[in-house]
C-alpha cells in the first residue's frame, strides 16, 4: 500500500465574492485530496465554482478560509510574491481561451514561463522545442496565433503549460474554443 501524501490537500476551503453590498458564497467548507498522478475532472453547471476551485489550487486566487497544500507547500499562507514564484515553478495552466499573446510566435508563447526560470537561452530553446515536439508543432513554431488553427492554438497552450515540467497541471475547459 502506498502511503505517499496527496499531491493536493484541501481542507475546509471557503471562498466568496462581493458584488456591491452582497456576499456571494461560491465554495463552502470543501475538503479534497488529489493523489499524485491522478486525473480529476470537475463537472457541474455554470457558476458552481469549478473555475474558482481551479484558480485557488493554482494559486491564482486567495481563499477566504481553509488550507491548500500542493506537494507539501501550504500555498494559502504564501505572500503574493512567494505565490508568484511558487506558481512559476509548480503550476501549468491551460486556460479556456488559451491566453496566447497575439504578437508573439508559438515559440515565444511557449518560452514565456521559462523567462524567469534562470535557464540559459540554449536550455530554454531545448525545453521549448521539446514541448512543441510533444504537441507536433515544431513546424509552426515561428507562426503567430492568428496564423494557427484553433486546434494548433490549443496545442501551443498545452506546450506552454507543460514546458516547465510543473508539479500540477490545471486545465479550465481546455476543449473550449476562443
Amino acid at each position: 500500500m502506498d502511503n505517499a501524501l496527496p499531491i493536493v490537500e484541501i481542507r475546509n476551503l471557503s471562498k466568496s465574492y462581493r458584488r456591491g453590498s452582497q456576499t456571494l458564497p461560491v465554495l463552502i467548507d470543501i475538503s479534497l485530496d488529489i493523489d499524485k498522478g491522478e486525473f480529476l475532472a470537475l463537472m457541474g453547471p455554470s457558476g458552481s465554482g469549478k473555475t474558482t476551485l481551479l484558480n485557488l489550487i493554482a494559486g491564482i486566487d486567495k481563499a477566504d478560509s481553509g488550507s491548500i497544500k500542493v506537494s507539501g507547500t501550504e500555498i494559502t499562507s504564501l505572500s503574493e510574491t512567494e505565490l508568484a514564484l511558487w506558481r512559476a515553478s509548480n503550476v501549468g495552466f491551460i486556460f479556456q481561451f488559451y491566453n496566447l499573446i497575439p504578437v508573439l510566435t508559438a515559440y515565444e508563447n511557449v518560452e514565456l514561463p521559462l523567462l524567469l526560470s534562470g535557464l540559459t537561452k540554449k536550455e530554454r530553446r531545448s525545453h521549448v522545442e521539446t514541448a512543441l515536439s510533444v504537441v507536433s508543432l515544431t513546424d509552426r513554431m515561428d507562426h503567430r496565433p492568428g496564423q494557427l488553427s484553433g486546434g494548433q492554438q490549443q496545442r501551443v497552450a498545452i506546450a506552454r503549460a507543460v514546458v516547465t515540467d510543473p508539479t500540477i497541471l490545471v486545465a479550465d475547459e481546455p476543449t473550449g474554443r476562443p
